[in-house]
């Protein structure tokens, strides 16, 4: 009888250090750093990788937040994938509390599968060393361990907590002493050197059933607070929200404080931890240098993303997304173009990025929240232009969506087709427009946009009048659940 996996993508991170890629309301893990493929794409068909001729994979189990919810849907899709479940977080409550949310998501029905729960942020580059040791980790999970994955450094990293390991058993499997908290850097340079300590990735696998003991156990005040937010729980299609007031009332712990490193040193608690070596090229993108060390480098040290121009320049990231980034003369520097904001760091100061996104947040910017093109479930805008009384956005909607049935009480809107078809509702009438038409819509009339084709259509948007922002909108119907 083969080993039932339930695969639990944690996707609700921020991403800050990452920025001014990273925004808030599209986070990192939903980047294309390298290649076609996102970091949350490439976490969910490495977990589908898994199965065995004793493993057989089901769909994963998606933990993450409300303003997500389509990114998460639309890029599933984009690799044929589909979930489980998507389980949407009212509030920020740390690891703890979201696995035990899969937890009982994955024994609602009685089952008892066994859980291997992975952030979507981080990347791996030997995916068959990572299958193997996930699938070794599923294997002694299914005894009733909690196995967590343990990368094997190369470096002394201050960066990372540590796991500390004893006696290897014939299954792969190592007995945990302890979990050590960041060291500096004199003391990873000892722990490198005397081995046996493992960089905590932050990858947890064990059956539903223990998890959910496991928490009751060592933490009954969140286990009980997030089975009363269960209890009140609501879904919608794919979309399980647990309940908004009680989710807020749950202590905010991580998995590692509140369960892993209560158990070492613990023999009568019933509940043992063993890890599992992970030799993969793993590395969790915490920031700007990370994301240079895993990247293809050049005879220089350079890494280069998009249309990039490097002369005399050494050990350093350019990432380039909408124009040609030159740079002359730069030495372990960081260099992130997008539209509407541009980073320049030294590579050893990058995770102070953050920094950057707390002072964007107390100014009340939104270059820490949105990017210039904004994803909705439709599809996207750019705002490509704008000055007093006007704003001009590029938008596309996708195959067979609709934006809301809307109005605003402060502008007035001209629509030009670019290329596919729009069927339009402006007031009572509704218009069938091709490429080069257009439509005039006056302030305070009822209208929507429809993309009736197979192909995605795109419109140029002309907005005037005295407020522009997205919050003018009265919506009557939604396809997606909006009301504002």
């Amino acid at each position: 009888m083969k080993l039932n996996l339930l695969p639990v993508i944690m996707a609700g991170g921020s991403g800050t250090r990452l920025w001014p890629l990273s925004r808030a309301l599209y986070p990192k893990q939903f980047l294309v750093l390298q290649g076609n493929q996102s970091l949350f794409q490439q976490a969910h068909l490495r977990l589908q990788a898994l199965g065995g001729d004793d493993i057989e994979v089901g769909k994963p189990c998606i933990v993450g937040n409300e303003e997500h919810r389509f990114l998460v849907l639309d890029q599933l899709r984009e690799i044929k994938g589909e979930p489980s479940s998507v389980l949407l977080e009212p509030v920020g409550r740390n690891t703890a509390p979201a696995v035990a949310l899969a937890a009982l998501q994955a024994t609602a029905d009685g089952e008892d599968p066994i859980m291997v729960v992975a952030p979507a942020d981080q990347t791996v580059v030997d995916e068959g060393a990572y299958v193997k040791a996930l699938q070794t980790a599923v294997r002694c999970a299914a005894h009733g361990d909690i196995v967590i994955l343990g990368v094997t450094p190369d470096r002394p990293e201050t960066g990372f907590g540590y796991i500390r390991t004893a006696q290897v058993h014939a299954n792969g499997a190592h007995d945990v002493v302890a979990f050590v908290e960041k060291p500096n850097l004199e003391t990873a340079q000892r722990y490198l050197s005397e081995g046996g300590y493992y960089w905590n990735s932050g990858m947890f696998v064990m059956r539903a059933s223990r998890w959910l003991a496991a928490l009751a156990h060592f933490r009954p005040d969140i286990m009980a607070a997030v089975r009363q937010s269960w209890d009140a729980r609501s879904t919608d299609a794919s979309f399980v929200r647990p309940g908004k007031a009680e989710f807020a009332e749950v202590p905010s712990e991580s998995v590692d404080y509140a369960v892993m490193e209560q158990c070492p040193g613990k023999p009568d608690s019933g509940f043992v931890v063993r890890m599992v070596p992970l030799d993969a090229g793993w590395s969790d993108l915490g920031a700007w240098d990370a994301v240079w060390q895993v990247s293809p480098q050049d005879s220089q040290g350079n890494a280069a993303q998009g249309d990039v121009l490097m002369q005399g320049s050494t050990n350093t990231l350019v990432h380039a997304t909408s124009r040609l980034v030159a740079t002359v003369g730069l030495d372990n520097i960081v260099v992130v173009e997008t539209p509407d904001a541009v980073l320049v760091a030294d590579r050893n100061n990058s995770q102070d990025v953050k920094k950057i996104v707390a002072a964007l947040a107390g100014g009340e910017r939104s270059e820490g929240t949105l990017h210039r093109r904004v994803h909705r479930p439709w599809g996207w805008y750019d705002s490509i232009d704008a000055g007093p009384r006007f704003q001009v956005k590029r938008i596309m909607v996708k195959p067979k969506a609709s934006l809301s049935l809307q109005m605003h009480h402060h502008r007035a809107e001209h629509w030009i087709v670019v290329s596919g078809t729009a069927e339009v509702t402006n007031g009572d009438k509704v218009l069938m427009l091709s490429e080069n038409q257009s439509t005039y819509i006056p302030l305070g009339t009822v209208h929507r946009l429809v993309n009736p084709g197979t192909i995605p259509l795109e419109i140029i948007e002309v907005q005037s009048g005295s407020y522009l922002g997205e919050d003018d909108i009265v919506r009557f119907q939604d396809n997606y659940g909006r009301s504002a």
